[in-house]
């Protein structure tokens, strides 16, 4: 993990293994790792050790903006590197040695933010799918599978969100295996109905409204994930697990 100032508040995290990382943490996707800082960033934020007012994490990097002492952060940041491994490493000795006040109120956090905006990690977010989509047959052939297998594999992963882009609200839902990575289309369609649940490189997602789009289409769901009337806005936000069922 490697940080790097941006502008005069903000940090960036870049999850990418350098050259000479050990073989047994190199093995570990970035997703894993951007996934576990933005965890334990979220937590320390919550009991007060950490002052951000923007936590944002992409494919391989996570951003904290609005830091008011960024080289102070920084050497946090790296205290804190270690623990972060180890609960990817070794996952059960890393809950072991949380303390139970923390452990507490970290959970306690995690389900009411489940329960109000989506973003915890107490209990998954089901989304109902009509699997119909026009791309379904090319999955299936890529996958060297049928259809039903092709939605069979989908409502049994268990998703996350590894975070959000492109459009308001869209999320990136990672959980399937890398040698499923999918190509997008070679020319985007000019419009995707909201709703559509698609597939492209090693990702799911859902657009949240009408717009262009070159992800494979596999079905579609009625679950509203972006309402600038709530709060907050976006449904699925990161570090949100997620399962779809058929409709």
């Amino acid at each position: 993990m490697r940080i790097r100032p941006v502008g005069a508040h903000a940090l960036l995290l870049d999850c990418t293994a350098p050259a000479d990382t050990p073989e047994a943490v190199a093995d570990i996707p970035e997703a894993a790792f951007v996934e576990a800082w933005r965890a334990e960033l979220w937590r320390r934020r919550e009991r007060g050790d950490l002052i951000a007012v923007e936590i944002v994490p992409a494919a391989r990097t996570v951003l904290l903006d609005g830091l008011p002492d960024p080289t102070a952060t920084a050497e946090q940041l790296t205290r804190w590197t270690s623990a972060v491994t180890a609960a990817i490493t070794r996952p059960n000795q890393a809950d072991a040695k949380a303390h139970a006040p923390a452990h507490a109120e970290a959970h306690a956090h995690a389900h009411n933010a489940t329960a109000e905006d989506g973003a915890g990690d107490a209990a998954d977010v089901v989304v109902p799918v009509t699997f119909d989509g026009p791309d379904l047959p090319a999955v299936a052939e890529h996958w060297g599978v049928d259809v039903p297998a092709v939605r069979h594999r989908l409502t049994s992963t268990r998703f996350r969100v590894a975070f959000c882009g492109f459009a308001p609200g869209f999320p990136y839902l990672t959980g399937l295996p890398a040698e499923l990575a999918l190509p997008r289309l070679a020319t985007p369609r000019p419009r995707v109905p909201a709703g559509s649940v698609a597939l492209a490189g090693p990702y799911a997602g859902i657009y949240p409204g009408a717009s262009p789009g070159g992800w494979l289409l596999v079905g579609r769901t009625d679950l509203v994930l972006f309402d600038v009337a709530a709060d907050p806005p976006a449904r699925l936000g990161p570090g949100t697990r997620v399962r779809m069922v058929v409709a």
